[in-house]
């Protein structure tokens, strides 16, 4: 299995845990005298399959990223790093630009005056400069993704 098959299986995991999850509150409390729509108990067991299997898969991705390299010499572990930190810096930035955006609400001249404290140009550019590096990190983490075997 390829290392990006393993990440989809992973998600896939992820979503059926969620939707069991939200099966077993569903069907934890009836009325008495009623019956659950389905057995929690055998939900829970199931569950607790899934979870097992989603440890293993976890455990083998992320061997495969702490083992595999980029072209460059960095670990995919490296490389997953510094995407989570430029997606964190990208959002910095893009809040800091949201900031600089108010409706107006002065009715005369003599109201309040709001104005940006930043260079939202430079912010821009900067964001803008983030963004074309992160799709570039991705792309590179993505073509390692489908080369790598687990």
């Amino acid at each position: 299995m390829k290392l990006a098959e393993a990440l989809l299986l992973r998600g896939d995991l992820q979503k059926k845990l969620a939707s069991m999850r939200e099966r077993i509150v569903h069907n934890g409390l009836v009325q008495e005298g009623n019956t659950p729509q389905e057995d929690p108990e055998a939900l829970l067991l199931e569950a607790y399959a899934v979870t097992t299997e989603l440890e293993k898969l976890v455990l083998a991705i992320n061997a495969a990223n702490m083992a595999n390299k980029l072209p460059d010499g960095r670990s995919l572990t490296a490389a997953i790093a510094e995407r989570d930190s430029l997606i964190q810096r990208h959002a910095l930035l893009q809040a800091a630009i949201g900031s600089t955006h108010k409706e107006p609400d002065r009715y005369s001249a003599r109201e309040i005056k709001w104005v940006s404290v930043f260079d939202v140009k430079k912010l821009q550019k900067q964001s803008e400069d983030l963004a074309k590096n992160l799709r570039e990190l991705n792309a590179k983490i993505q073509e390692s993704n489908w080369q790598v075997v687990l």
